[in-house]
């Protein structure tokens, strides 16, 4: 039976709230599918602002995956802001997707990408406005499985009470999988109801249903174990990984938004995977091994992806754009192939080291410059060593001086706040740091007309990462040292002025690593903060920090816990972790053994150019590196110069 859209009613409510565009879908790259037609459908979340989530590759590829399949019906909803949500509330309208105004609590899946542990409460603000109840263990074979996905859901432990299963890992092949589970048991007229449909998810041994497994505590606090509670299930869940990277040439068909975004390009990623080995980067560890696209699909990407959208940036993103075995190649022959017209080249993630003339000379071919970003992380030598970020302040001096050589007039450098074993004093190198980029600046441009901006954002330990068992700095250490950088920067006036200074403070730092690195038990933190009106905890203008510690304070004691016990507490060796149980293909000896050579300050090399350093990744997941150079070009494609 037909789903009936609710835009009648919202429509209504459209000229009382600001920015009502972002609501109405029809974007260019957008699909509508008939609903009868499906038999499976899916409603996919970014949970957060329509601004921040249309550009989200993630979902864009899921989307385009799932709408290729003839019966299969994929559509997208975002996170509403207070103002509709209220209004919502007040009219009966319920969460509902852009693309045709369904609501959300007609489909079978709703799958919700999570990027980062603060947008859990715009989850549950969905959930309820969906009509959905908010407890996995309340929901019938009426309501959507609910379904988390993205680098958050290394650890869904927060979560566990609020979603029914996650995926750790690649999605394309996953959600094709689980596409074909919900097919076959429909067709057999959903047996064993929604307990069933869950069992045959778990039982791929890479779909985790926290439902189907326990959790017992020591009288510490501390996990004892955690357990399944089913013979039919598996000790560990495994993550996916998605190989040959040419197989999924996607988005090809990107979406291009009606309203203003934080990404307004055509995204191509050039490789997935990274094994520089920082040992505070999460995503470099859970998204091992490293696969290379090839030049010839990433020219194909995007020409095609140029042709349909009408973008005119190009944004070759990974985690470190510049290692890609043939980058030189790549942005040289986009360069040519796109001179002449209106289209530029960025690489927004550039390391210090592999930033040269070359590409600079390429980048700016076009005379358009985009934004320039590095980050040396820490401001010290040492505690660069301690977080395996091997860049030196020669690297730093040279790399800034080609932009400004090249025609940049600002550089965006950014550290990090609150790393293991860090002092005033490593904080305050940063300061003499951007000095001595500006004064470099000026002496090769003889022009005082650059700038840079120095950015800081809080350290969070993660799981999956070497720094799992580390303690955090309080938030009152870590605002202590940001006055401090900020006087010393301004020390010199005339260096000073030159340097922008942006910076998070410590709070949401902290309420971050209690998501990141909590267990179920946190979960009832989070329902209280939600209740009390917490949303878009991901924007400083609508997060709370007292509104978390009074949460965390009436609730966590209940349970012999507080929000020090997650946050400042060190992790011995032995300490059973949330996630442990969960299996993102690194050992944990190994991840142990990395943290014990940070604080020996011991720097490991990168893989992908030295012999196998046994991070357990490749044999476990039966995969391998998979890097160029290739040798090949992208002469196949035409030139589309318009100039004659």
């Amino acid at each position: 039976m037909s789903v009936p859209s609710v835009f009648p009613q919202l429509e209504q409510l459209l000229p009382r709230i600001s920015k009502p565009i972002q609501y109405v879908g029809g974007e260019l790259g957008a699909v509508v599918k008939d609903w009868d037609s499906a038999t499976v459908r899916w409603a996919l979340m970014y949970p957060d602002a329509y601004e921040v989530g249309l550009p989200n590759q993630g979902v864009q590829i899921l989307y385009e995956v799932l709408n290729e399949l003839p019966d299969v019906l994929a559509e997208r909803t975002y996170a509403v802001w207070p103002d509709l949500e209220g209004l919502m509330r007040e009219h009966g309208v319920p969460q509902f997707t852009v693309d045709a105004h369904r609501p959300v609590g007609a489909f079978d899946m709703l799958g919700v990408s999570f990027s980062t542990e603060l947008g859990y409460t715009n989850l549950l603000t969905a959930l309820d406005l969906a009509g959905i109840p908010l407890l996995a263990r309340d929901r019938t074979a009426e309501h959507p499985v609910v379904v988390a996905g993205g680098h958050a859901a290394f650890n869904p432990e927060p979560i566990a009470d609020f979603v029914d299963a996650a995926v750790l890992g690649d999605g394309e092949e996953a959600v094709l999988e689980i596409t074909d589970i919900v097919r076959a048991w429909k067709s057999e007229g959903s047996p064993g109801g929604r307990d069933e449909l869950l069992l045959r998810l778990a039982r791929t041994e890479s779909v985790y249903v926290p439902r189907f497994y326990d959790v017992d505590y020591l009288p510490d606090g501390r996990i004892q174990r955690v357990v399944p509670n089913r013979a039919d299930v598996p000790f560990r869940v495994h993550k996916r990984t998605t190989m040959d990277l040419d197989q999924w040439p996607y988005p090809k068909k990107p979406l291009v938004p009606l309203a203003e975004t934080v990404h307004e390009r055509y995204a191509v990623e050039i490789f997935r995977g990274c094994t520089r080995g920082c040992r505070f980067c999460q995503a470099g560890m859970i998204t091992r091994p490293v696969r290379e696209r090839s030049i010839t699909t990433v020219g194909q990407m995007v020409k095609e992806g140029l042709e349909f959208s009408g973008f005119s940036e190009v944004g070759l993103l990974s985690l470190s754009s510049a290692d890609h075995s043939e980058i030189g190649d790549i942005c040289s022959g986009l360069a040519q192939q796109y001179e002449g017209t209106n289209v530029s080249l960025s690489l927004p993630s550039t390391r210090v080291d592999a930033f040269n003339i070359t590409l600079a000379q390429e980048l700016s071919r076009n005379g358009r410059r985009t934004g320039l970003t590095f980050a040396p992380e820490g401001g010290s030598e040492r505690i660069r060593k301690v977080i395996n970020k091997m860049v030196s302040e020669e690297d730093l001096i040279r790399t800034v001086v080609t932009a400004y050589s090249n025609g940049w007039r600002q550089v965006k450098l950014y550290f990090m706040c609150g790393l293991p074993t860090e002092t005033d004093e490593d904080v305050l190198q940063i300061a003499r740091l951007a000095h001595e980029v500006i004064r470099a600046g000026r002496a090769a441009t003889g022009s005082k007309d650059i700038r840079c901006t120095v950015s800081i954002g809080g350290f969070v330990p993660k799981p999956h990462t070497p720094f799992q068992w580390a303690s955090m700095c309080t938030p009152e250490v870590i605002d202590s040292r940001l006055r401090k950088l900020k006087a010393e920067i301004n020390s010199d006036r005339s260096l000073g002025r030159a340097i922008g200074f942006r910076y998070h403070d410590g709070e949401p730092s902290l309420i971050e690593g209690l998501l990141s690195r909590g267990d179920r038990r946190v979960g009832a933190v989070i329902r209280r903060v939600w209740e009390e009106g917490g949303r878009f905890d991901g924007w400083s203008e609508h997060f709370s920090y007292q509104r978390w510690v009074d949460a965390a304070t009436a609730v966590l004691p209940d349970f012999g816990v507080d929000l020090d016990w997650f946050t400042t507490r060190e992790r011995d060796e032995t300490e059973v972790l949330p996630w442990d149980h969960l299996d993102s293909g690194l050992d944990k000896d190994w991840l142990w053994q990395d943290w014990q050579d940070s604080m020996s300050e011991f720097e490991q090399d990168d893989c992908r150019w030295t012999p196998c350093f046994d991070c357990g990744v490749c044999p476990s997941m039966d995969t391998e590196i998979q890097i160029g150079p290739t040798g090949r070009k992208l002469l196949p494609l035409t030139p589309v110069s318009t100039a004659r």
